[in-house]
């Protein structure tokens, strides 16, 4: 069984700009094959708004494109999701947890993955998942 890959931003983006410094480790973790890669759509929305401030309009269309090929997975939150978001961004207020954050960890517990892909070990590493003890982070 294919498990799934819930990905931030960081990753994402680190794999789209070989400019990066984690930029081979980024792809070659996406590029594993018994792993579905899945984006949050609020991580789609967030790294095409980091290429647009880094002017790297190239990175928004390979992002699209993985997408409508079906490399990545967008994942829509749902009612029950957006409540987790605000649950999360509430609980967490002091780091502080942006939705963007919130929701990967939202569609992790919906998903009940425990792995999440981030460069972000400071907000990921804090929060307490529902389904499990903590998140592995990766890579």
């Amino acid at each position: 069984m294919r498990s799934t890959l819930v990905t931030d931003t960081g990753v994402v983006y680190s794999a789209l700009d070989p400019r990066e410094p984690e930029h081979a480790q980024c792809v070659e973790l996406l590029r594993l094959a018994d792993v579905a890669v899945a984006l949050p759509a609020t991580v789609i929305t967030e790294t095409c708004l980091l290429a647009y401030s880094r002017r790297n309009p190239k990175a928004i269309a390979a992002l699209l494109e993985s997408v409508e090929d079906e490399t990545v997975l967008v994942v829509d939150l749902d009612r029950e999701d957006y409540r987790r978001v605000r649950e999360l961004i509430e609980r967490y207020s002091d780091l502080p947890l942006d939705i963007v954050d919130a929701s990967v960890v939202a569609i992790a517990e919906r998903l009940e993955e425990t792995t999440i892909a981030t460069l972000d070990r400071r907000h990921f590493s804090v929060v307490k998942p529902v389904h499990c003890e903590a998140f592995t982070l990766v890579p």
